[in-house]
């Protein structure tokens, strides 16, 4: 149990920078130019995530065992997605969740990855767990500055966080328990099925998201997330 506890709580504080962040701006004013920016750096950044780290994590797979979990992300997003126009549209505050739908489909999927690897003896290092908890800042607060000036107050904001963080945290716990059990599990189908689901939410949402604000200048942050993640990679 202690071990099942120890990868919840990297799981957890691996991804508290999203709760962090996410209420920041009720307190902090960013301008739209800046918000675009950073939703562009995080863009960069999952690219470099997807490229280095996922891809390579499901390298165990077949061409078309990682197609298919990579094609079952998609739908995961998509489903998600739809969800969450139903409920709040497609402009404004439904575009603004349509990224934190791919925050769930990165960081539970990233998360079981870890706890798998705790659960096989892996070291977890401390600058992973700090590019991780450095990589979601963005990515929370170009979403949250829109739900902010849609009328969500800091206690909305720091909930909807939360659930994400905790679902997180569930997953690292879970990924931990199923490897301790059958002794056989890896991280191959999750990082596929993540790697899709990033690449559908980032030509769906975030990159939308990132030109709609910043314009040109949105694919400048976008290299220079990808290049700053690749070098501490």
């Amino acid at each position: 149990m202690d071990g099942v506890l120890g990868a919840f709580a990297v799981g957890i504080l691996a991804q508290s920078s999203l709760i962090i962040a996410g209420v920041l701006v009720c307190w902090v004013r960013f301008s739209r130019r800046f918000i675009g920016l950073a939703a562009g750096f995080g863009a960069g950044a999952l690219t470099a995530a997807i490229a280095f780290d996922l891809v390579p994590e499901a390298d165990a797979l077949s061409n078309v065992e990682l197609m298919l979990g990579m094609a079952a992300g998609v739908v995961i997003f998509l489903v998600g997605d739809r969800l969450v126009e139903r409920r709040f549209g497609d402009k404004g505050e439904g575009k603004a969740m349509g990224i934190v739908v791919g925050s769930v489909v990165d960081g539970v999927p990233e998360s079981v990855i870890l706890g798998i690897q705790i659960a096989a003896g892996n070291p977890v290092g401390a600058a992973f767990v700090a590019a991780v908890w450095v990589s979601n800042i963005p990515q929370a607060i170009a979403p949250s500055a829109d739900l902010a000036r849609a009328g969500w107050r800091v206690g909305r904001l720091a909930w909807l966080w939360s659930l994400v963080v905790l679902a997180c945290g569930a997953a690292a716990g879970l990924g931990y328990l199923v490897t301790s059990w059958t002794g056989t599990a890896t991280g191959a189908w999750m990082a596929a099925i993540a790697a899709g689901g990033l690449l559908a939410m980032l030509t769906d949402s975030l990159i939308p998201f990132a030109y709609e604000r910043a314009k040109d200048l949105a694919g400048a942050a976008t290299v220079l997330g990808f290049c700053l993640t690749l070098g501490g990679s």
